[in-house]
């Protein structure tokens, strides 16, 4: 019977600790490999270095610069690693010199301080006022046929197809004619030859970009392109688990790196509820946080401190590295409040205005609500900016892919009152995770862009999966990740020029672009209050505006009124405006592209006849 990846580690394993023995009782001269970060800056906090070598157990570390310092340092037993803390709050931008010795020889390497390049246009983070376009690097464009590598198979959804980051620099107007303002990638750090692991999501170098996407000058490259254009870049991190490759998983650099080891750990649970709830017990909530996400994918463990500043150095390494204005935080319940709370800590003294959002797979605002930062629970504040808004994209495939009534969108937006700044919280209609929404809508394209056009006009960031705004269908992972087409030699046609679009991805396409340029042209959809005036079944309406005054106290503000419609009929919707954000207002003009028949006002009532499925957005005075 063939061993399984697990048994077949573990034996590995085995072999690597007797080798280690061995070669132990045979005095040799040291070996330094690797060092993690591969470089700092004169600025920063003191960076922790993790050395990987050879006969490190026993070694003298020095470090040779002007104004330096080595603080101390911590080996492992079995030689391979040592741990160097650096004290560099005082000396300026040089090259240090590092050496181990022993009795037998020393081993030297250098590390470049560097001086920060204090780019005006980076760490600006994101906002309400962005639009937040997400791209699975893999599946967008290949733009170096001349990097792919021996493997690739379009044919296998799970298979690697030979997207780079290239391929999405070559693209940035495409972005931009769309009219988003930043961009979210799935993971750049290298997978190595994990098997399927052309997402992303299981690291066996968090220092090196995978080599299937391109270097790190390719990524800076990225990031510098986008800055040009007024964009901005987020990157999507995993501070939760590794891939079952990385070589942490046979050989830890100190004991208890991760939640159990390979051959003996738990599955991860999935219930937050016991997170949220007060009175659990820790064997509830236990199997949250150190659970495995899954086998293949090993869990750190982040309540140790040398851990936990690995992972908060790899996050500044990165932000300072590539420019970085935001992060994406993977699985974020999976790791504890504790260390959120050092690493948002960490992340804000440096960069102030970075902008960090979390992933809570939870439909409930309890829920979401708990892990936004800005609020204490059991004593501590994850530091979040935001998390993203799961209750919402639920409830938006509930009422117009499974026809539950508006009246539950109004609902969830009600539960706002739990989060500390509910105007952050970053919406979608779906992601590299869900089933496509107009595939969830059996194919109804009406329904897909009433879906993105609240995306678009309700409170919060928007954030849109690439391929939704040329109607791309899909059903669970892996279907929902197909390639975008023209982002690769021999498509059937190309979906980056109107030329070459079908008639149904122009459709979807110009809508979404008319509504994100309507959203650019009016600042109340990206910053003003929202104001929730009547639900019921089929119909929803709604005013974005600076206040909550009607036209007569303040005729100077802009308002917009929103009123969607998703029978299959035209409907007669009637509003009150007495004592509303539409009081004394007398002229609603519709906007394009999300044009419907003029209202009539009669006295304190807004009488309107909404075509079916449609949404009209009215300019208020």
């Amino acid at each position: 019977m063939p061993l399984s990846i697990s048994e077949c580690l573990l034996r590995c394993a085995v072999l690597v600790s007797c080798c280690a023995s061995c070669c132990a009782s045979w005095a040799q001269a040291p070996r330094i490999d690797k060092i993690d970060p591969p470089g700092w800056w004169a600025g920063l906090p003191d960076p922790m270095l993790l050395v990987r070598g050879e006969n490190l157990n026993g070694a003298r570390f020095t470090l040779t610069g002007k104004d330096v310092a080595l603080a101390r340092t911590q080996g492992s037993d079995n030689g391979h690693w040592a741990f160097l803390w650096l004290s560099t709050s005082n000396a300026a931008p040089q090259t240090l010199g590092v050496t181990a010795r022993n009795g037998q020889g020393e081993a030297h390497n250098t590390f470049v301080l560097a001086a920060r390049a204090n780019d005006p246009v980076a760490h600006r983070g994101f906002s309400s006022a962005d639009v937040l376009y997400l791209i699975m690097t893999d599946r967008f464009a290949n733009g170096n046929l001349g990097r792919d590598k021996a493997g690739y198979d379009r044919l296998s959804p799970r298979g690697r197809h030979g997207g780079d980051l290239a391929g999405i620099a070559q693209h940035l107007d495409y972005l931009q004619e769309l009219g988003v303002t930043a961009l979210w990638t799935t993971p750049v750090a290298s997978n190595g030859d994990m098997h399927d692991s052309y997402h992303g999501y299981a690291a066996t170098d968090l220092y090196v970009v995978d080599p299937h996407f391109g270097t790190l000058e390719d990524y800076r490259r990225l990031s510098d392109a986008l800055h040009a254009k007024g964009m901005k870049l987020v990157i999507d991190l995993v501070p939760n688990h590794l891939g079952v490759k990385h070589p942490w998983v046979l050989d830890p650099p100190a004991p208890e790196w991760f939640h159990g080891t390979l051959p003996q750990h738990r599955g991860a649970k999935h219930d937050f509820y016991q997170l949220v709830d007060p009175h659990a017990p820790r064997q509830a909530w236990r199997d949250i946080t150190t659970g495995w996400f899954t086998d293949a994918m090993p869990d750190l463990n982040q309540e140790n401190p040398l851990v936990s500043q690995y992972l908060i150095e790899n996050a500044l390494w990165w932000v300072e590295t590539a420019n970085l204005d935001g992060i994406r935080l993977d699985t974020f319940p999976y790791v504890g409040r504790g260390f959120w709370h050092d690493f948002h800590a960490a992340l804000h003294a440096v960069y102030p205005h970075l902008t960090t959002v979390g992933e809570v797979f939870n439909r409930d605002p309890e829920i979401t609500s708990f892990f936004a930062g800005g609020v204490e629970h059991g004593g501590i504040d994850t530091g979040l900016d935001t998390p993203f808004d799961f209750p919402l994209y639920f409830t938006l495939r509930d009422v117009l892919a499974n026809d539950e009534p508006m009246t539950d969108l109004a609902k969830i937006l009600r539960r706002d009152a739990l989060y500390p700044h509910p105007e952050r919280l970053v919406t979608f209609i779906g992601n590299h995770d869900t089933t496509r929404f107009v595939t969830a809508a059996k194919g109804s394209r009406p329904r897909l862009k009433l879906a993105l056009g609240l995306n678009l006009t309700l409170r919060g960031m928007p954030q849109i999966y690439s391929g939704d705004e040329i109607a791309m269908g899909g059903g669970e992972d892996p279907d929902n990740r197909h390639d975008f087409p023209g982002g690769f030699a021999g498509d059937a046609h190309n979906a980056f020029t109107q030329a070459e679009r079908t008639a149904t991805e122009e459709e979807v396409f110009a809508w979404t672009a008319g509504m994100l340029a309507m959203r650019a042209a009016h600042p109340v959809l990206q910053t003003g209050m929202e104001q929730d005036l009547f639900a019921d079944k089929d119909d929803f309406a709604f005013v974005r505006s600076t206040d909550g005054l009607g036209c007569a106290q303040d005729h100077r503000s802009e308002r917009l009124l929103i009123v969607v419609n998703k029978a299959l009929q035209s409907r007669p919707v009637e509003l009150p405006t007495e004592d509303t954000a539409l009081a004394g207002c007398t002229e609603f003009h519709p906007l394009k592209p999300a044009v419907g028949e003029e209202p009539n006002l009669n006295g304190s009532k807004l009488l309107l006849q909404e075509p079916a499925e449609t949404m009209t957005v009215y300019q208020v005075r």
